[in-house]
C-alpha cells in the first residue's frame, strides 16, 4: 500500500484521490491482512536483502517475499519480475 501511494504522489489530485480511495477500500476488506512492520520483520528483510546483493531487489521486495514465504503464498499480484526470480508465480 505504501509503494502504491508513493508511486502516485506526484500525480494530479484526481489520480491521488482515486488511489487513496482504492487503498482505503482494500484496508477495510476483512479478507485482507495487514502485516505490522516490526523490528523483526525489518531485520529479516535486511538479512534477505544482504543475501541478494547481486539482484535489483528493493528492501520492500525482500520484506514482502519473506512474509509470503512465511505464509505459504506462492502467487503474487504484481508485475515485478523479481518475484519470478525467487520462484513466485506473478499474476500480472
Amino acid at each position: 500500500m505504501i509503494e502504491t501511494l508513493n508511486y502516485f504522489a506526484e500525480f494530479n489530485i484526481y489520480a491521488k484521490q482515486l488511489t487513496l480511495t482504492f487503498v482505503q477500500e482494500i484496508l477495510l476488506n476483512p479478507s485482507v491482512e495487514i502485516v505490522e512492520q516490526t523490528n523483526h520483520v525489518f531485520h529479516d528483510g535486511m538479512k534477505f536483502y544482504g543475501e541478494r546483493l547481486d539482484k535489483g531487489y528493493s528492501l520492500t521486495d525482500c520484506i514482502s517475499m519473506n512474509i509470503c514465504r512465511e505464509r505459504g503464498i506462492t502467487e503474487i499480484l504484481t508485475n515485478d519480475h523479481h518475484f519470478e526470480q525467487e520462484g513466485f508465480r506473478v499474476l500480472l
